[in-house]
């Protein structure tokens, strides 16, 4: 059964989202990047009155590929007691080297790393995210003024990215500008996620404010195409 993740950036949001009871709350700070992080205290406020209500992930923010830098990003994210922390694993930089840092961390810490499909992700990461204990991958996009997930990436590849991830017994999500219109292409493929954020937010602005009648009408469609 394929969920829904809603991206928010304030209490009020959050709130607002948990009312519709979305499968995952997810933290983030859209006007900072594709992966912009939000305040370690905002988190954790978030986190406390959500109070086990519903499952919570955040992101650490747009970081490069330094191994120390997001070590101790991670580690000070995980002290607010969200469910899962996201990792955005952009080109460059030590990608091999960041997952040999945080390897240490995954037996106590839900981590999801998060790889972008406009940036000719490397799909070979996902082997050795999964050894080093990863509880789950994304698949998102970085520019997000380039169109949906769906228009980014041949289905081909989106449906190979999601079996190939699912046969490990590993969490899959689907985000990056996600619409309701991309919903019914995705679906048949069965990730354990569907993440968004413009499509909840009036004019489709997501650095804008979430619209609870959009965050309904995306939670339907995901009902009405389910398998």
């Amino acid at each position: 059964m394929t969920g829904m993740l809603a991206s928010v950036k304030s209490l009020d949001e959050a709130m607002m989202v948990l009312a519709k009871n979305v499968d995952i709350i997810d933290l983030k700070e859209p006007a900072l990047g594709s992966l912009g992080g939000l305040d370690i205290k905002l988190v954790k406020e978030i986190v406390d009155l959500i109070d086990g209500q519903c499952r919570v992930s955040a992101t650490i923010g747009d970081l490069p590929m330094q191994p120390e830098q997001i070590f101790n990003a991670v580690s000070q994210m995980a002290e607010t007691g969200v469910n899962f922390i996201k990792i955005g694993f952009f080109a460059g930089g030590q990608q091999d080297k960041v997952i040999e840092k945080l390897e240490p961390l995954t037996s106590r810490v839900n981590l999801i790393a998060v790889l972008f499909a406009d940036t000719q992700p490397n799909f070979s990461l996902i082997n050795m995210l999964l050894a080093a204990g990863f509880k789950g991958i994304m698949l998102d996009t970085q520019d997000k003024t380039n169109g949906s997930l769906t228009q980014i990436m041949a289905k081909s590849e989106i449906k190979r990215f999601v079996s190939l991830v699912k046969s490990f017994n590993t969490l899959c999500g689907l985000a990056g500008s996600l619409k309701s219109d991309d919903i019914p292409l995705l679906m048949p493929y069965q990730p354990d996620y569907l993440g968004f954020r413009g499509a909840l937010c009036e004019q489709n602005e997501r650095a804008g404010s979430i619209n609870p009648r959009f965050v309904q009408a995306i939670k339907h469609c995901i009902s009405e195409n389910s398998f």
